[in-house]
């Protein structure tokens, strides 16, 4: 290739691999594996940041049009924040990207091992906090795709492959997963389906969880109730995230007296209000009872979680469990709740599956993503981690 034209290659393929990638289509996900590849190629660390900034950038274009939408701004707010959430994955990739690979072949296999274990830092930084509290478009997120029913040995098995990819040996690595891909997909199945669980995506905008009514939680609980009856088998019903709206002992007690009789356990988003701010919560309702599940670990950063308001001395925003309860037991079922921006990142899942969980459980409130990909995203998340671990899925979605 001409050293002319490599540099704009690369970037541009790292683009597409971010824009398709990244589409909300789950057996697109393995595009992710040649990032690596393409960061290793780079000939200085200024073109390796640029398709660090290429890849993440392509994978997240949705951001400014939400952020737009969240905000009811311009796009310019949104492009401030799209720039900024990059910058720890640019950082990285930065940091760690070594010269390409040497001609001297003496030099050539310590060459391959010092990018490998480089681009495996990268790996790993970009799964946990900080730094990958905003890792979205991780490349590992494709095992599930690549080794579906593998669970750790199919994280295992990419993680080495995309180690490879920074080697002279990145065509055998790139044949062997492009096979698996191939095989996948003509395998594909659709995911299974928890038994006795049903969800009940709302529609309401920007309006879900804002309504503060008695009438608003009324229609709520007729809206469970004709599912129930509707479906007579249902032991489980999730609702999205917000659902509820806050959680006071108000909310409380209309449910537990409303959803006396069915013995059925309802799953729903809320607000829990407290002195210096609020937990973004997954709520058990059965009959008599009703009680928070879970605490979201990871709220979205910006517009939920504002931790400087904090560091101020100021109230408000939702409060991070970074490494709270990663799961949960509903009906006798232990399940791997995942809340919104948690569908989105690596830790809250990886977390999760280290305690066996059996159905994931993943809500969002995604009306602020119109004319997005961002829940089309999320959701092919969830599908490549359930088909990874072999779990069912319940997902509730406001839109």
């Amino acid at each position: 290739m001409s050293v002319r034209w490599k540099s704009p290659l690369l970037i541009l393929a790292s683009i597409a691999c971010g824009w398709v990638g990244w589409s909300g289509e789950v057996l697109l996900l393995p595009l992710a594996i040649f990032l690596p590849l393409l960061w290793s190629n780079a000939s200085s660390r200024s073109i390796a940041s640029l398709v660090a900034a290429g890849y993440f950038l392509a994978a997240s274009r949705g951001l400014p049009q939400g952020v737009a939408n969240f905000y009811s701004a311009d796009l310019l707010q949104g492009l401030v924040l799209w720039v900024s959430a990059s910058a720890s994955f640019i950082i990285v990739h930065a940091v760690f990207w070594t010269k390409p690979r040497c001609e001297n072949a003496a030099r050539r296999k310590m060459a391959d091992a010092t990018r490998a274990y480089r681009y495996l830092a990268v790996v790993v930084l970009m799964a946990l906090p900080p730094f990958g509290i905003t890792g979205w478009a991780h490349p590992l997120t494709a095992a599930g795709v690549l080794f579906p029913g593998w669970k750790w040995w199919g994280l295992f098995a990419l993680t080495a492959g995309l180690l490879v990819m920074t080697t002279r040996f990145w065509p055998a690595a790139a044949i062997t997963l492009g096979a698996f891909w191939l095989w996948s997909a003509a395998t594909w199945t659709p995911l299974n389906l928890a038994e006795g669980w049903r969800s009940v995506d709302l529609h309401q905008g920007r309006n879900l969880g804002r309504d503060g009514s008695l009438a608003y939680q009324r229609d709520l609980i007729a809206t469970v109730r004709q599912t129930i009856a509707s479906h007579p088998d249902t032991h489980v019903i999730v609702l999205p995230e917000s659902a509820l709206g806050f959680w006071t002992p108000t909310v409380e007690n209309l449910w537990r007296e409303g959803f006396r009789g069915p013995d059925v356990t309802v799953v729903a988003g809320a607000a829990r209000i407290g002195v210096k701010g609020y937990d973004n919560v997954m709520v058990a309702i059965s009959p008599g009872a009703a009680k928070p599940l879970y605490r979201q670990r990871m709220p979205v950063p910006v517009s939920m979680w504002q931790p400087w308001s904090r560091w101020a001395g100021q109230s408000g925003g939702a409060r991070a469990d970074f490494f709270g309860d990663p799961v949960a037991e509903v009906a006798g079922v232990r399940i791997a709740p995942l809340i919104c921006y948690e569908q989105l990142i690596l830790w809250p899942v990886l977390q999760s599956m280290l305690h066996a969980p059996q159905v994931i459980v993943a809500v969002g409130n995604g009306w602020w993503t119109k004319d997005t990909s961002i829940v089309a995203v999320q959701k092919a998340n969830v599908t490549a981690w359930a088909k990874l671990f072999g779990l069912s899925v319940v997902t509730a979605f406001n839109t």
